[in-house]
């Protein structure tokens, strides 16, 4: 192989492997696009939960304090 060829040969390389790599990155973004998706869908449903709770803590009424044990 001549010296043209061998610089050739070493473009076209790195040319496919950025190929690969600019494939890599996209599937890694469109999976950190789907998991903040999830993220904000549970992070709803948390608050749903917790307002929930909240709600029958609130109409629960208050809470009388329970006297201490009998060994006080």
């Amino acid at each position: 192989m001549t010296e043209p060829d061998s610089v050739n040969a070493r473009i076209e390389a790195l040319e496919i492997r950025i190929a690969y790599q600019d494939q890599v990155i996209e599937d890694l973004n469109q999976t950190v696009i789907d998991q903040w998706k999830k993220i904000d869908v549970l992070r709803r449903q948390l608050n749903e939960v917790l307002d929930r709770v909240q709600e029958v803590a609130d109409s629960a009424g208050p809470r009388s304090p329970e006297p201490p044990p009998p060994h006080y």
